[in-house]
């Protein structure tokens, strides 16, 4: 029983002196300024301002190519980075800065579109890129006029009676 105590004894003397290193003297200064930089800046993000974000096209025949520039600034603090930019359909196709935009910098979104569908036609353009949102939405808008079509005004048959 003495042994047994003894050795309790000696063990927890053990663990209390192995433990005397403070783990806040460990920790490297240089570590910390990249650490609370890397923070700072990881709240700043770009922003992207439109000078418009929908456009009318007005009216055009079905078919009929058109295309629009939307012009737009990086008015955040971080470089502004375009990833992808689709459309609600394939009969609009977007094309985009692809190198990053500087703060106070701008830049431009090409979008065409063919003339499909008839009647009013709507389209979304999103945009994905590194602001706060993730995703910026753009609309186009056009009435389409879709070409007559000629329907037959009567038919030239003759019934006849056989039996």
């Amino acid at each position: 029983m003495k042994k047994s105590i003894l050795i309790v004894a000696v063990m927890a003397a053990f663990v209390f002196t192995s433990c005397k290193e403070n783990a806040a003297d460990k920790v490297n200064e240089d570590n910390v300024a990249a650490a609370a930089d890397r923070d700072a800046k990881a709240t700043e993000f770009p922003v992207m301002t439109f000078s418009e974000t929908e456009f009318d096209f007005g009216t055009i025949d079905q078919g009929t190519n058109v295309e629009h520039v939307f012009k737009f600034s990086n008015t955040g603090n971080a470089p502004l980075v375009i990833v992808d930019a689709k459309s609600s359909c394939g009969c609009t196709v977007p094309q985009y800065t692809k190198e990053p935009v500087a703060p106070g910098d701008s830049g431009e979104l090409l979008v065409k579109f063919n003339g499909s569908g008839k009647n009013q036609v709507s389209k979304t353009i999103t945009i994905t890129a590194n602001t706060q949102k993730g995703t910026e939405t753009l609309k186009i808008k056009a009435f389409v006029n879709a070409p007559e079509t000629v329907t037959p005004t009567g038919s030239n048959v003759i019934q006849t009676n056989s039996k």
